[in-house]
């Protein structure tokens, strides 16, 4: 491994004693768009920060995505199956992070878990750390992995962690909480090498109060010519039905004529198929998710979001744009980790960082 400590010449003089700021490299897995990456990136501590040396997934219009967005090198946005990355070939790191793929553990689902194709990816990043061994990583997945497989594979994945030689917290996080305009509800893994004694991270503080889907989305208005703001074709039966469905309602819960009702063979009493925002609270979960009446609906109007809407409730800024077409990008979309959630994330770990003297690496 070629991770060296930082060049005299990438390290400022000193000011009154203090080291002058300092700039932490960061690897990503499972990178889709770049939520999480755009977060890093606009996080901060006194002046330090972060910066992506190298970032992977397999999606090639998320890759895309991600190069067009973000200030990293285009050749280091790697657009692979986590199996065939070549971890030599890429740039040394401080910190890792990776929102590794929740289908598995998902309520929504078969709920495999650590036994199923995307469930078992986990091993990877521990594959990763274990090469590149850098200072810290930050993991994302649905609340759901905590308790999969009758709490099982929780267990086993922080202990595969912790044997790469990292104390690791874990956090139930609740977006909504945070000032984040959706109510997404996720649990973050931060480690921290051991050697390195970093007792100090916690989640940053609460805010008073929440952010709603209307603020989020009209405030300030949608420009005419934004991007990714293209509106769904909706089918006359579906806004018949949609004319029936209260603000947080949804289709199995609203009185609905009988000749507009969804013939489904299950119910899905808290289903979000053809539910309806409620605009003076947080949006319910975006999604990534396909099939009809998953697309989020209008509080008033008899509509679907377009996907700048749904950028709005993820907090991506208007002038981020998605590569794809419109279904592609209503996934990288609904699959992201809000930035600013993440920004709040990552300052606490420049804060833990920065606070514990821990030195970062220069990668060419």
């Amino acid at each position: 491994m070629n991770a060296y400590p930082l060049k005299k010449e990438h390290q400022l003089p000193s000011v009154s004693g203090q080291l002058a700021p300092k700039t932490y490299a960061i690897g990503e897995l499972f990178a889709g768009a770049g939520g999480m990456a755009l977060g890093v990136h606009k996080a901060s501590y006194i002046g330090n920060s972060f910066r992506h040396v190298w970032a992977s997934d397999m999606d090639k219009e998320a890759c895309k995505t991600f190069e067009l967005n973000l200030p990293i090198k285009p050749k280091y946005v790697v657009c692979k199956r986590v199996e065939e990355l070549n971890f030599q070939s890429l740039p040394s790191i401080d910190g890792l992070i990776f929102g590794f793929p929740c289908n598995d553990f998902s309520l929504v689902g078969k709920q495999k878990g650590i036994l199923g194709e995307y469930g078992s990816l986990y091993k990877w990043a521990a594959t990763a750390l274990n090469y590149f061994k850098p200072s810290f990583f930050v993991a994302e997945n649905v609340s759901g992995i905590k308790s999969s497989n009758k709490n099982k594979d929780i267990n086993i994945i922080l202990k595969v962690f912790e044997r790469e030689g990292y104390d690791i917290n874990i956090n139930d996080y609740r977006f909504e909480e945070y000032g984040i305009p959706q109510k997404r509800h996720r649990v973050i893994i931060t480690g921290f090498k051991k050697s390195l004694c970093v007792k100090n991270f916690t989640l940053p503080d609460k805010v008073n109060k929440q952010k709603s889907a209307r603020e989020a989305m009209e405030e300030p208005p949608l420009k005419i010519d934004v991007a990714n703001n293209e509106k769904t074709m909706q089918s006359p039966q579906v806004v018949e039905r949609l004319k029936y469905i209260k603000p947080g309602q949804n289709a199995f819960n609203a009185k609905i004529p009988e000749e507009l009702r969804l013939k489904l063979k299950s119910k899905a009493e808290i289903s979000q198929i053809y539910k309806r925002l409620v605009a003076d609270q947080p949006s319910y979960t975006i999604t990534g998710s396909g099939g009809g009446g998953t697309h989020v609906y209008h509080w008033s109007e008899n509509r679907a979001l377009t996907n700048r809407e749904r950028a709005r409730l993820q907090t991506f800024p208007d002038n981020f744009i998605f590569i794809g077409g419109k279904e592609s990008v209503r996934k990288q979309i609904g699959m992201a980790v809000p930035p600013e959630g993440a920004k709040l994330i990552f300052n606490q770990v420049l804060k833990a960082l920065v606070s514990n003297n821990v030195m970062p690496y220069y990668a060419d």
